[in-house]
C-alpha cells in the first residue's frame, strides 16, 4: 500500500510532496501561519479558508517563506515578531 503524501509549502512557496504531514498550517492571503488547532482558523474554516490554507513542515520554513506568526495561537511569537516589525520601522525614521 502506497504512503500517503502531503503538500506542503517550501520556503520559495513551491508546492513538495512529504511523506510526513506538516506541523503549522498559514493562509496563502494573509501570510500567517499557526498551530493546526488555532481556534481562529478553525472558526474560518466553514467561510472558505480552506482555499487559502497552505502548510509548512516547521515554523522556520514558514518564516522564510515570508509568513508571521498568528496573533491568537501563537502569541509570544507574535509579540516577538511584532517587536521587530515596529523596531524596524523606529529604525527607517
Amino acid at each position: 500500500m502506497p504512503q500517503k503524501q502531503f503538500r506542503l509549502l517550501d520556503s520559495n512557496g513551491h508546492i513538495v510532496s512529504s511523506d510526513t504531514p506538516g506541523l503549522l498550517g498559514g493562509n496563502r492571503r494573509l501570510k500567517i501561519y499557526g498551530r493546526l488547532d488555532c481556534p481562529s482558523a478553525l472558526r474560518a474554516l466553514p467561510r472558505g479558508y480552506a482555499r487559502h490554507r497552505v502548510f509548512f513542515a516547521d515554523e522556520a520554513t514558514a518564516i522564510a517563506g515570508g509568513y508571521r506568526p498568528c496573533g491568537v495561537c501563537m502569541r509570544a511569537e507574535y509579540r516577538r515578531w511584532k517587536s521587530a516589525l515596529l523596531s524596524r520601522q523606529r529604525d527607517r525614521e
